[in-house]
């Protein structure tokens, strides 16, 4: 019965092993998701400081095609101030022609504040820009790095699944399917040693039936609280005490 526990122990340790590797494996492609949407993050603040140098440009053109249209408007109106012989009509285009250079001077303030928010948007580019490169540069290094990993974990993983199989073949198949059955429900401790007169896996007292039980190695032991495998080795307590 030692020689099972002890092919049971190598199988649980295999198992221990494939799990640990499985659910590093599962972090890898969160992280990389991680990673990307950081990289996605910077090249959209890059994106966004272009857009608003766009705009502004385009606002710009927007107010020297109104100037101009402005202008036209006063062209006109003087030479209707010289065809014109009423008074009042002279008058009412002076008054148009004033109105529209008003209208030009509010304009080119409009265009002197744009100018400034092109200055610092432009600066905001830049620092986008050089942001953005930096950011992908270090978070592409990193993601291959994840890559590298996680190719190397699948190939460990495959590795200790392939050399499980010769393991749990080599267990009695009564005892492995038993442990299977526990490893699906109690999880990676499964095969357990009896301290202090305790189950290792529950710490539940054991009665002194069953610790006799494991101590003579005849058949394979269960914990009477939570079923999992017991077993001793010479250097277990097996009574309590301080």
């Amino acid at each position: 019965m030692q020689e099972i526990i002890e092919k049971l122990l190598i199988l649980q340790d295999r198992n221990r092993k494939i799990l640990r590797l499985s659910q590093e494996l599962e972090q890898i492609s969160p992280e990389r998701n991680s990673l990307q949407a950081r990289v996605a993050g910077t090249q959209s603040q890059l994106d966004a400081a272009k857009l608003r140098v766009k705009q502004i440009e385009a606002e710009r053109k927007r107010l020297d095609l109104e100037i101009e249209a402005k202008k036209s408007q006063i062209e006109k109106y003087a030479n209707q101030q010289l065809q014109t012989r009423k008074n009042e009509e002279y008058k009412a285009l002076a008054h148009e022609i004033e109105m529209a250079k008003e209208a030009i001077f509010k304009i080119e303030d409009q265009e002197i504040v744009l100018m400034e928010q092109t200055e610092t948007a432009q600066k905001e580019v830049v620092r986008a820009t050089a942001e953005a490169a930096a950011a992908k540069k270090q978070l592409e290094d990193q993601i291959g790095l994840l890559n590298q990993r996680e190719e190397n974990l699948k190939k460990d993983l495959a590795e200790l699944k392939l050399g499980r199989e010769a393991i749990a073949g080599a267990v009695e198949e009564g005892a492995r399917n038993r442990y299977e059955r526990l490893f699906k429900g109690k999880g990676e401790n499964v095969v357990v040693g009896v301290e202090h007169s305790v189950c290792g896996g529950c710490h539940m007292k054991l009665p002194a039936q069953i610790i006799a039980s494991c101590r003579g190695q005849a058949e394979l032991v269960t914990c009477p609280n939570c079923g999992r495998i017991l077993y001793y080795t010479p250097d277990m307590l097996l009574t309590g005490g301080d």
